[in-house]
C-alpha cells in the first residue's frame, strides 16, 4: 500500500546468510541445553515477577478505602475502626524543588520526575523523607525520596504530617488518578493547590505503619527479583557474544 513501508526479510536472504557453528553435534547440543536453562530461569523468574505485581496491584485495590466507604475490603487482624476523610493537605506537606546549577558537585542526591539525576553538595531535605510526586511532565509516578536529597523544580516533595506513615502514603499516592488532576492543555502538570485538595480516605497511625511495612516488603522482593531477572538477561547476551563466532562476508 503506498505510503506504508514494511520491514521485512525475504526466504533467499535467510538461505543466504552464512553463519559458523560447530560440527560436534554434542557440542552444539550443549550450548543449546545452555542457553535452555538460562531461558526457563529467566521465564520462571518473569512469571514470579509478574503474579507478584499482581499481587500488589490487587492489595492496593483491597486495602485501601475507596472513596464512599469508611473501611477498606481487607484489614489487618485488630484493626475495626473506620478510616477518616481528609484532604492530602492534612497529612502532607507539599513542597517545591529548586534549580540546583548553583551548586557543585557532591554526595546529596538531585531527583526529577525521571528519578535520580546527579549529586551536589547541599539538600532541600536534609532529613525528612518524602514521596515525589511530578509538577510537570510525568506527573502520575510517585517515587520515595531518602533524606538527605535535592528535587528540581519539576519535582514536587510531600513530607508526612506528624503521625502519617511515609510508606503509607507513598502506596496512597498510588492510588491517585493524578491525570485528572492535570491542569495544562499541553504538558501535564499538577500544582500544589490541586494536590493539597485532594480528598482521600485515611487510616490511624499504628495501622498506617503495619500496611505500609506491608508493601515496603512486598516492593523490595519485586525489585530483588526485577535484578534477578535483569542480571540473568545480561549474562545470556554475554555468553551470546562469546559463545558464538560472527561475522559478515
Amino acid at each position: 500500500m503506498q505510503g506504508t513501508k514494511v520491514v521485512g526479510i525475504s526466504k533467499t536472504a535467510i538461505k543466504d546468510t552464512c553463519v559458523s557453528f560447530p560440527e560436534d553435534a554434542d557440542e552444539q547440543r550443549a550450548i543449546g541445553n545452555y542457553f535452555q536453562d538460562i531461558d526457563k530461569l529467566i521465564n520462571t523468574s518473569q512469571t514470579k515477577l509478574d503474579k507478584l505485581k499482581n499481587i500488589k496491584k490487587a492489595c492496593l485495590e483491597k486495602m485501601f478505602s475507596r472513596k464512599g466507604s469508611n473501611t477498606p475490603e481487607l484489614r489487618f487482624k485488630g484493626f475495626k475502626k473506620t478510616w477518616k476523610e481528609k484532604k492530602l493537605e492534612d497529612i502532607v506537606d507539599v513542597r517545591s524543588g529548586r534549580d540546583y546549577k548553583h551548586l557543585v558537585d557532591g554526595n546529596i542526591p538531585v531527583y526529577g520526575t525521571g528519578g535520580y539525576m546527579l549529586s551536589v553538595n547541599a539538600a532541600l531535605s536534609y532529613d525528612e523523607n518524602a514521596v515525589g510526586i511530578g509538577r510537570k511532565g510525568t506527573i502520575d509516578k510517585p517515587y520515595i525520596l531518602y533524606a538527605p536529597f535535592w528535587t528540581v523544580d519539576t519535582l514536587f516533595y510531600a513530607v508526612p504530617r506528624k503521625n502519617n506513615d511515609l510508606n503509607f502514603i507513598y502506596n496512597l499516592f498510588q492510588q491517585v488518578d493524578w491525570r485528572k488532576k492535570d491542569e495544562s492543555t499541553g504538558v501535564p502538570s499538577l500544582s500544589k493547590v490541586a494536590i493539597n485538595s485532594i480528598v482521600i480516605n485515611t487510616a490511624g497511625y499504628t495501622e498506617q505503619q503495619i500496611i505500609g511495612v506491608f508493601f515496603e516488603n512486598l516492593d523490595d522482593i519485586i525489585v530483588k527479583i526485577d535484578k534477578q531477572i535483569n542480571k540473568l538477561k545480561n549474562i545470556k547476551k554475554a555468553c551470546l557474544d562469546k559463545m558464538f563466532v560472527t561475522g559478515e562476508d
